[in-house]
């Protein structure tokens, strides 16, 4: 008699990553992968930068052909929408039909803020996170129209960038004192402000929304020092949320996202999750990431876990954004810094950050030698203290290679 299938519920990043660890490390039963939108696997990332730009088709977007789908034996069920999954009796509900699984993923990933109210309805109104609304948004991008991009995180800086090189007037809103806020320090965002203004890019920062203006179609906005801006289209970045609607409804713990163990276990038998959509404990402090490296090497980790080869999961974080010609790439995180020291060089900037005199975090602009410096340190677990950084001439990639002698 077949088994019941091993169900994931969500074909995004982490989704399709975890279908094919099972099929590579020899899963030779029925794999049944759950997407709400109606293409196959595609990358997110690139949505608001290359696709956006018309520099990538869908066949560029798309992880992988149909027909390796096809031949892995991986069952993609697109249009699908999961309304209820029971942990008891291993069922799951869509398109009205109950389905039974074996084992269950959940990589559900995570949605955009609701919307603010008085833009809800209207048109010109996008938000940049699924393929439907960059070719939505592609639509309506028309040189010399006037784009206010809401929100001053990677997602609504490089929708700017974009915007500003297919000849757009943009200028993007920040309620929060400064761009970036959230993920980097001043100096690092003090750099991709000035980027965006020698790109003609207007930042107005600390300023807060009080009204929307428009009947059917979006035209303007107020702020709270009396300015109103008028504009053809809005981008809504506001930021995200974990989608754990279907985890909550059926009883697992959830607390900013689906709560996992190192392995991806939930607290539900039977069912793991993995992606933007899970909270797991690293460095003994509950973390959700949003990237694509943790989307993959989570879910490869749940994966194994599901077969009984079981490891624990320990990342190292890392992430990019690409703005113009800028490439920013970030290894660690900065929770709780509390130095930064610049670090130039011939090729670009890096940013590395301190707590208690230990290196956590790098951010580096243009300087790829810089993150893979940094990037070699968390792999080798070698602490570099602010005192060897701060020293005349500190270079990352002669001290690492000394460091590795060393051993």
């Amino acid at each position: 008699m077949p088994r019941d299938p091993i169900a994931i519920i969500g074909a995004g990043q982490a989704g399709a990553a975890l279908a094919e660890r099972l099929r590579h490390k020899d899963y030779d039963g029925a794999i049944a992968l759950f997407g709400q939108e109606p293409c196959q696997p595609y990358q997110r990332p690139p949505l608001s930068k290359k696709y956006l730009g018309g520099e990538w088709d869908f066949d560029r977007l798309a992880l992988r052909p149909a027909a390796h789908w096809q031949e892995l034996g991986v069952d993609i069920v697109t249009s699908a929408t999961v309304t209820a999954i029971d942990p008891a009796q291993k069922t799951l509900t869509v398109g009205g039909q109950t389905l039974r699984w074996s084992k269950l993923a959940l990589t559900t990933g995570a949605a955009p803020r609701r919307l603010p109210d008085g833009l809800r309805g209207l048109a010109g109104v996008y938000e940049m996170r699924t393929l439907a609304d960059a070719d939505a948004l592609k639509a309506d991008f028309r040189s010399g129209r006037r784009l206010l991009v809401l929100g001053g995180g990677y997602i609504g800086l490089e929708t700017a960038a974009v915007a500003a090189k297919a000849g757009l007037d943009v200028c993007v809103i920040e309620q929060a004192p400064r761009i970036l806020q959230r993920v980097a320090c001043e100096q690092t965002a003090s750099l991709i402000r000035d980027l965006h203004r020698q790109h003609g890019v207007r930042i107005l920062e600390g300023r807060c929304v009080i009204r929307f203006i428009g009947t059917d179609r979006f035209t303007a906005l107020a702020l709270d020092d009396g300015t109103q801006l008028e504009a053809d289209l809005i981008v809504v970045g506001i930021g995200v949320l974990p989608c754990t609607g279907l985890a909550q409804d059926a009883g697992l713990k959830c607390d900013n996202g689906i709560r996992v163990d190192l392995y991806g276990r939930s607290s539900a038998p039977d069912i793991w999750a993995a992606g933007d959509c899970a909270n797991f404990p690293y460095q003994g402090i509950p973390t959700r990431l949003e990237s694509v490296p943790n989307a993959v090497e989570q879910a490869e980790c749940a994966a194994d876990d599901m077969l009984s080869l079981s490891r624990p999961y320990q990342p190292i974080p890392w992430f990019w954004s690409d703005q113009y010609d800028m490439k920013l790439q970030i290894v660690g995180l900065n929770r709780g810094y509390d130095r930064v020291l610049p670090v130039p060089s011939e090729r670009g900037h890096s940013l590395w950050y301190f707590r208690d005199g230990r290196m956590i975090a790098v951010d580096a602009l243009n300087d790829a030698r810089a993150f893979m410096a940094a990037k070699r340190l968390f792999e080798k677990d070698i602490t570099l203290t602010l005192e060897e950084a701060s020293a005349d001439g500190f270079d990352p990639v002669a001290w690492v290679l000394q460091a590795l002698k060393k051993g």
